[in-house]
């Protein structure tokens, strides 16, 4: 029998020793040890105290944002699926609500991006908030055709989400001058601190579906409070926030053209738009710049596979453990026995455990960032992703499929602050928002494809080790490129090997 409880207690224990090893405080005591020399290697790459304050400062306004964000879309996410089944909706309907979700992303997604380039990163983080707090409203509706708006509603949020937050850092980034270090420092945390959201998320969210039970009100039979709408609500109170404090923490940035930046830092709205792309021709331009550049489009054909897998991992990995607590009667009695509720996993212990090396890989990144490049980092996450889900395909029991998740949820905290620095280097600033929603487009027919075809659990996670294996050797393609490239086209952050602490 697995013992859960044990794997996330050493979970917890690499993790505390990874994130102090990346932190500040360690970064303190080894300089204490070699004297000056570290501080030489900071100044080379234009770590300063200067730089470090403004950083500091950009870091904190975004991630109040940015958490407030995630936290809305994580505490969802586990009541999504249950509240519609409490509805009275077949497994083949909640289906359909899921595809029209993912649907609504690929189709809506495509220009969305664009249209922030144009009209302002900040802008539409408000019309995130607004949008996905409508989606949150329809959960009050048993009501097929309300469930599926929120759907529709959530799908164009979701795309938002994925794409300007982290397209208004990069250019924040830029507008403050920092250097190409930092960029990756707030990737790093960013990912860190989305694991501790998503850790408070699920105990927030499992506590407020207890408070009152789910029933009808208002005096109208098809509206309901209480119970596993909760979450949606607490979720509406998050996004209120989040486009609030958007709206005052936030400077307003653009996807601006080469050409516009010409000193003035007093021009109007309308003066600076003369140097954006019509809102009409970002999805034109986005989609000729990625088929034009190799680069790019690799970088997308990637993210969408490592992406895909991730999602397809979501929906897989508890049919897949579930089916190995049955092939053993005696493990599935005693789960029983301490399970609440005919609990038959327990499925907090199992998140928590995902998202602790979340974090230890997040932490790991900011260690070995100051060793190798990004994109030779990618590689080997990529390769170790693929060996991971080869390893939960082909697993003989519950344990070593757990084991293989774990790894995969590792390099899932890798991946999140490898891409994101890779993005930074290689998407034109003028398109950043448009063609990161063009890189969901596959990722959400992967995901389609995942919901409307039925396969075994063994199968897709088998599906899932092919797609991380060619993301490997697309990798392997994209670093070549990159190193062949000149000067700042290659995106790599060299710095000393204990010359930052991020975590």
């Amino acid at each position: 029998m697995t013992d859960y409880t044990l794997i996330f207690g050493a979970a917890l224990l690499l993790n505390v020793i990874l994130t102090f090893r990346s932190s500040d405080m360690y970064k303190k005591v080894v300089a204490s040890k070699n004297g000056n020399q570290n501080q030489n290697n900071q100044q080379e790459e234009g770590i300063t105290k200067d730089n470090d304050t403004k950083h500091t400062a950009l870091l904190k306004k975004y991630l109040l944002v940015y958490l407030l964000a995630t936290f809305s879309d994580w505490i969802q996410g586990p009541y999504v699926y249950e509240l519609y089944s409490s509805y009275g909706y077949s497994p083949s309907e909640i289906a359909q609500l899921f595809v029209a979700g993912f649907g609504s992303s690929m189709i809506f997604g495509s220009f969305v991006g664009g249209i922030a380039d144009w009209g302002g990163r900040r802008m539409f983080v408000m019309v995130f908030a607004i949008t996905y707090a409508a989606s949150c409203v329809t959960k009050h509706f048993n009501n097929y055709g309300v469930l599926m708006l929120g759907r529709l509603l959530g799908g164009i949020a979701t795309s938002l989400l994925f794409s300007v937050f982290e397209a208004w850092l990069i250019r924040a980034h830029s507008d403050a001058e920092l250097p190409k270090a930092y960029l990756s420092k707030s990737f790093s945390w960013a990912q860190y601190a989305n694991s501790c959201i998503a850790i408070l998320s699920g105990l927030v969210g499992q506590e407020a579906c207890k408070l009152i039970t789910l029933q009808p009100a208002l005096g109208m039979s098809q509206f309901y409070i209480g119970g596993l709408v909760s979450p949606f609500d607490l979720s509406m109170l998050a996004l209120i926030c989040c486009g609030l404090a958007a709206s005052t923490l936030w400077e307003e940035n653009y996807g601006e053209t080469a050409t516009e930046d010409d000193g003035n830092d007093d021009k109007s709205r309308e003066e600076k738009s003369k140097g954006r792309a019509k809102w009409y021709d970002g999805l034109r331009h986005a989609w000729t710049a990625t088929i034009q550049n190799k680069d790019i489009l690799l970088c997308g054909i990637i993210s969408s596979l490592f992406e895909g897998s991730m999602y397809v991992f979501v929906f897989m990995w508890t049919p897949m453990l579930k089916g190995f607590l049955e092939t053993d009667g005696a493990a599935a009695a005693n789960h029983r026995r301490l399970g609440e509720g005919g609990a038959d996993l327990p499925f907090g212990v199992i998140f928590a455990t995902f998202m602790v090396c979340c974090m230890a890989g997040s932490s790991l990144f900011s260690i070995l960032v100051s060793k190798m490049g990004v994109e030779t980092m990618g590689i080997a996450v990529f390769g170790v992703g693929s060996f991971a889900m080869t390893i939960v395909s082909s697993s003989a029991n519950g344990t070593m499929a757990f084991l293989g998740m774990l790894l995969f949820e590792f390099c899932v905290g890798l991946y999140f602050p490898i891409m994101g620095t890779m993005k930074g280097g290689i998407v034109p600033e003028d398109k950043r928002a448009a063609i990161y929603n063009l890189f969901r487009i596959p990722l959400n027919f992967i995901v389609v494809f995942s919901l409307l075809k039925e396969m075994t659990p063994t199968n897709k996670f088998i599906l899932n080790a092919l797609m991380l294996f060619v993301a490997t050797i697309l990798q392997l393609v994209l670093t070549k490129r990159r190193r062949e490239s000149t000067g700042a086209s290659y995106q790599r952050v060299e710095q000393s090997t204990e010359s930052e602490g991020v975590v």
